[in-house]
C-alpha cells in the first residue's frame, strides 16, 4: 500500500537526575561529595532510507518515545545515556511541526538525518557543587525533560519527469511502455489511484526517472478528484510532460485547464519547464496528425511531440526530447 502522509507523536527521553552521594572509604569517615551525573535522554532521529518507498509503517504506529537517561550513582558514576530512536523514512520525506505547520527538514538525499526531538540533559551530581564554603553539598540537579512534539510527514517522490494530464490521457500506459513499472491500466477515469515511479533506460546506460500521478481534473487544487492529494509528488521533478489525448475536441482548453491547476496549486509547478505531448496518435490519420502539429496552443511555444504507446510510434522522439530538455 502506498502511503505518503502520516501524523505521529514523538518524545525524546528525559535526562536522568544527578545523585547525592559521599565517599565512604576505610580510614576516611567523612569523605567528600561523590554523586555522579545523570545520563542524557535519547533523541528521536529521522533518517532517509533509499530502500523505502512509503510511510506505511508510520501510518499504523503513531507514537515514538525514546529512552530516559539513567540517574547518576555513587562513587562519581554517571548514568547511562538513553537510547536514541531511529525512524527510517523514504528519501523525499518532508518533516513538519504539526502544531505550527513549519517545515523542519527535507530529507531529499539518501542517508540524510534530522534530530526532531532532542533528549533532556542529565542533571549534575552533588560532586559538581562543592565549593570552599560548602564542601559537602547535599543537593543535586534534576534531569531536564526531553522535547515532545507532533510531527507531520509528507512524502514527495523525486523524479526527473512528471506526467500531467486528465484521466485517461494515457499516462499509465506510457510509463508501462517506457519503463519496468506496471501500473493498473483500463479505459475508465482514475485507474491510477496512487503515484507510480518508473526508471527509463535511455541509450548507453543512461536513465530517466518518470513519475505518473493520478489524472488531474478541473478544481484539482481545491481537492476535487485525486489531484490535491498527489500534486505534491511532481513538485520535485525537473520538467513536466503535459499529456493530451490526440482525439480531444479542444486541445487549447485542456492545456489551459491543466496549467491553471498547476499554477493554482503551486507557483513552483507553474514555473517548471514543460513539454507538450499528444498521446494515442495511432487513432488519427496523417492529415489529422499534421493538423495537430500546426496547432497554436496559447501559453506554449515549445516543440509538440506526437506519440502512441500502443504502437510505439514517436516514443523514441519523445525520449530524445525529454533527455535533451533535462540536459539543457
Amino acid at each position: 500500500m502506498f502511503i505518503d502522509y502520516a501524523k505521529i507523536y514523538i518524545k525524546a527521553g528525559n535526562g536522568g537526575n544527578g545523585a547525592v552521594a559521599f565517599r565512604r572509604e576505610k580510614y576516611v569517615p567523612k569523605g567528600g561529595p561523590a554523586g555522579g551525573n545523570g545520563g542524557n535522554g535519547g533523541n528521536i532521529v529521522f533518517v532517509a532510507d533509499g530502500n523505502l518507498s512509503t510511510l506505511l509503517d508510520l501510518h499504523y504506529k503513531r507514537k515514538y518515545i525514546a529512552e530516559d537517561g539513567e540517574p547518576g550513582g555513587s562513587s562519581l558514576k554517571d548514568g547511562r545515556t538513553g537510547k536514541n530512536i531511529i525512524i527510517k523514512v523514504p528519501v523525499g520525506t518532508i518533516i513538519k511541526d504539526a502544531d505550527i505547520s513549519e517545515i523542519l527538514s527535507d530529507l531529499e538525499t539518501e542517508g540524510k538525518k534530522f534530530i526532531a526531538a532532542k533528549g533532556g540533559r542529565g542533571g549534575k551530581g552533588n560532586s559538581n557543587f562543592a565549593t570552599s564554603t560548602n564542601q559537602t553539598p547535599r543537593f543535586a540537579e534534576l534531569g531536564k525533560p526531553g522535547r515532545e512534539r507532533n510531527i507531520i510527514l509528507e512524502l514527495k517522490l523525486i523524479a526527473d519527469v512528471g506526467l500531467v494530464g486528465f484521466p485517461n490521457a494515457g499516462k499509465s500506459t506510457l510509463i508501462s511502455v517506457i519503463s519496468e513499472a506496471k501500473p493498473k491500466i483500463a479505459d475508465y477515469p482514475f485507474t491510477t489511484l496512487e503515484p507510480n515511479l518508473g526508471i527509463v533506460r535511455y541509450k548507453d546506460f543512461k536513465s530517466i526517472t518518470v513519475a505518473d500521478i493520478p489524472g488531474i481534473i478541473e478544481g484539482a487544487h481545491l481537492g476535487r478528484g485525486l489531484g490535491l492529494k498527489f500534486l505534491r509528488h511532481i513538485e520535485r521533478t525537473k520538467i513536466l510532460l503535459i499529456m493530451i489525448d490526440a482525439a480531444s475536441e479542444n486541445y487549447a482548453e485542456e492545456f489551459k485547464t491543466l496549467i491553471n491547476e498547476l499554477h493554482s496549486y503551486s507557483k513552483i509547478l507553474s514555473g517548471k519547464k514543460k513539454i507538450l505531448g499528444f498521446s494515442k496518435a495511432d487513432l488519427l490519420d496523417k492529415a489529422e496528425l499534421k493538423k495537430i502539429t500546426k496547432q497554436k496552443i496559447p501559453g506554449y511555444n515549445g516543440k509538440i511531440i506526437l506519440f502512441s504507446s500502443a504502437t510505439k510510434f514517436g516514443i523514441a522522439d519523445l525520449l530524445d526530447e525529454l533527455w535533451a530538455q533535462l540536459n539543457d
